[in-house]
C-alpha cells in the first residue's frame, strides 16, 4: 500500500490540476459569440509560451514518458528511435505547421480535412482526411488511461476490482467536465503544472539515479549485464547492423505521421501566428531532452534490477521510482505522469470531435447547423470519446489498445500526400490521392497484421525490416504519382481551389460551410 506522504503529494498534484482546469475561463477571455473555433482553438490567440507548453504537453503524452522507457527495458537500444524521431519533428513543424497555420487561419480552417476539402475541391477526399484522423486517435486517447492506470499501479494507489476503476474515472473526470465547459482553454492551462511538474520531478529522479549507481557509466554498464552482454559495448544498448534500417525508417515515419493527427494539429491551429509557431518549433528540443532522460530511466530500471511484470514493461519506471525515492518525491512524479495523460487526451477528444462536426456532421447531416450548434454538437461528442475510451480500457485488454495504435501510427501517415504534399502543389489528382491512400491503408494494415502486430516488418526473405508506415506511405505516393498521369492524360477534371495559396483572398470572399472567421 503506498506510503501517506506519497499518496497526499499525488493528490496534491491532481488537486491542483483540477484547480487550474477551474481557472480555464480567464485565459484570454472572448467575448464573441460561441463558435467552434473559440471552443476547439482557444480562438487562435495562444502566444509563444502557452503554445509551447500546450504544443509540447499535447505532442509528448503520458504513454510516451512511461512507453518509451519500457521499450528501453525490454528491448534496448531500439526504443531510442524516439530521440531522432522528435528532433525530425521540430523542422517540419517550422515549415509546415506555419505554413498550414497560415492557410487554415485565412480561410477558417480548423482541421486538416477542412484545408484538404477547400485545397481539392473534394468532398470525398476530405471525409477519409477526417475520418482516418479520428481512427488513428481513439486508441491513441485510450492509451493515456493505460499509461494512468500503470503509473497508479505500480505505485501501490490504484487497488484492484471496481475501487480501482473509480479511481482512474475520478482523476479523468474533472478534466472531463473543464473541457467540456472551456474546450482547449482546459488542458492549456494544465499544460503549464505539466511542464513544471515533469520536469522537476524527472530532474530529481535523475539525480538520485545517478547518485546511487556513481555515474552514466555504471548505470549501462550494469544495463548491459542485465540485457545479456558484457559491457555497454556488446548488448542489446547497440543497434546492430540489421536494425539500422528499421531504426531509421521508423524514426523518419514517424515524424511524417505526428503532424498529421488532429490534436497535434490543433495544438498548432490556437496559437496566434506563424511567428509564435517557429519560435515553438524551435523550442520543442526541450521537451525531447525530457524524453531522452525518461529512456535513460528504463536503462536505470535494468540496472537497477527492477522486476516489471511480464508484459508490462512500461511499469519499469514507476517502479524504480517508487524503490528509489522518498515518499513525497514519488508522488510527484506519479503525479506529474499522470497530469501528463490529461492534457494530451483531453486536446485529442477536441480534436475527434471538431473533426466530426466539421467533416462529417455540418458536410453531411446539417449544413445549416449554428455556430452555437456546432459547439453544442463538439462538447457531447468529446465528452463521448472520452466515455469511450474508459470503456475500451475497463473492457479490453492492454495490448488491444497498444495494437489498434502501432496501426493508428501507419493509417494516419497515409493522409501526408494529401495534406503535406498538397501545401506546396495541386498536382495530385484528388482521385488518385484517394486511391493511393486506399492501397497504402490496405497494404499497411496487412503488414502490421501479419506480423502479429508488430510495426517493424520485413519487405522479403533476406530484406531489411523496416517501418510498415514508411512502406505504405511509398506505395500510396506510386499509386497517386501514377494514378495522375493516367488520369491527366484521360482528361479527367479535378476540383477547384478555393485557398489560392499564390495570393491573399479575394475581397468578399465566402468562408466554407460551417466555417466562423474570426
Amino acid at each position: 500500500m503506498a506510503g501517506g506522504a506519497m499518496t497526499a503529494t499525488f493528490l496534491a498534484v491532481i488537486g491542483g490540476a483540477s484547480l487550474l482546469a477551474v481557472t480555464a475561463r480567464r485565459l484570454r477571455p472572448s467575448d464573441r459569440l460561441p463558435s467552434l473555433e473559440g471552443w476547439a482553438l482557444a480562438d487562435r490567440g495562444l502566444g509563444p509560451g502557452w503554445t509551447w507548453l500546450l504544443l509540447g504537453g499535447t505532442v509528448y503524452t503520458a504513454y510516451t514518458f512511461t512507453a518509451v522507457p519500457g521499450l528501453a527495458y525490454g528491448n534496448g537500444a531500439p526504443a531510442f528511435f524516439a530521440v531522432p524521431y522528435t528532433v525530425i519533428v521540430c523542422p517540419l513543424a517550422f515549415v509546415l505547421l506555419s505554413r498550414l497555420w497560415s492557410v487554415a487561419r485565412r480561410h477558417g480552417y480548423i482541421t486538416a480535412a477542412d484545408f484538404v476539402r477547400g485545397r481539392y475541391g473534394s468532398p470525398p477526399l476530405a471525409l477519409v482526411v477526417a475520418l482516418t484522423g479520428i481512427l488513428a486517435t481513439m486508441p491513441y486517447l485510450a492509451l493515456q488511461l493505460l499509461g494512468i492506470r500503470a503509473v497508479l499501479t505500480a505505485g501501490g494507489l490504484y487497488p484492484h476490482g471496481a475501487t480501482g476503476d473509480l479511481v482512474m474515472v475520478a482523476v479523468f473526470a474533472g478534466l472531463a467536465v473543464a473541457t467540456y465547459r472551456h474546450g482547449l482553454r482546459a488542458p492549456t492551462v494544465i499544460s503549464a503544472l505539466k511542464a513544471a511538474a515533469v520536469f522537476v520531478s524527472l530532474t530529481a529522479v535523475c539525480w538520485l539515479v545517478l547518485e546511487r549507481f556513481g555515474g552514466p557509466g555504471a548505470v549501462f554498464d550494469g544495463a548491459a549485464r542485465a540485457l545479456g552482454g558484457t559491457d555497454a559495448a556488446h548488448s542489446p544498448l547497440v543497434l546492430t547492423p540489421d536494425q539500422q534500417p528499421a531504426y531509421a525508417t521508423l524514426a523518419l515515419g514517424s515524424a511524417l505521421a505526428l503532424l498529421m493527427y488532429p490534436h497535434v494539429l490543433t495544438a498548432g491551429f490556437a496559437a496566434d501566428g506563424t511567428r509564435t509557431l517557429r519560435k515553438v518549433s524551435a523550442g520543442l528540443p526541450a521537451w525531447t531532452a525530457l524524453l531522452a532522460l525518461f529512456g535513460f530511466l528504463g536503462i536505470a530500471a535494468l540496472a537497477a534490477g527492477v522486476r516489471a511484470p511480464e508484459g508490462g514493461a512500461e511499469a519499469a519506471v514507476p517502479m524504480l521510482v517508487d524503490r528509489l525515492m522518498p515518499g513525497p518525491l514519488a508522488g510527484l512524479v506519479f503525479g506529474s505522469i499522470v497530469v501528463g495523460a490529461l492534457v494530451p487526451a483531453a486536446v485529442m477528444s477536441i480534436a475527434a470531435a471538431t473533426s466530426f462536426v466539421r467533416n462529417v456532421y455540418v458536410e453531411y447531416v446539417h449544413p445549416t447547423a449554428t455556430p452555437k450548434r456546432q459547439v453544442r454538437v463538439a462538447k457531447a461528442v468529446s465528452l463521448t470519446a472520452k466515455v469511450g475510451a474508459v470503456a475500451f480500457v475497463f473492457g479490453l485488454r492492454d495490448h488491444d489498445a497498444i495494437n489498434l495504435q502501432l496501426l493508428g501510427g501507419v493509417w494516419i501517415l497515409q493522409i501526408f500526400p494529401a495534406v503535406a504534399v498538397g501545401l506546396y502543389t495541386r498536382w495530385l489528382h484528388p482521385r488518385a490521392l484517394l486511391a493511393g491512400w486506399a492501397a497504402g491503408m490496405a497494404a499497411g494494415t496487412y503488414l502490421v497484421v501479419r506480423e502479429g502486430f508488430s510495426s517493424i516488418v520485413p519487405l522479403g526473405a533476406g530484406s531489411p525490416s523496416v517501418y510498415a508506415g514508411v512502406a505504405a506511405l511509398v506505395l500510396n505516393l506510386t499509386v497517386a504519382v501514377a494514378g495522375t498521369v493516367v488520369l491527366a492524360r484521360l482528361g479527367v477534371p479535378r476540383g477547384a481551389d478555393a485557398t489560392d495559396l499564390s495570393s491573399r483572398p479575394r475581397a468578399g470572399r465566402r468562408p466554407p460551410t460551417g466555417a466562423n472567421n474570426p
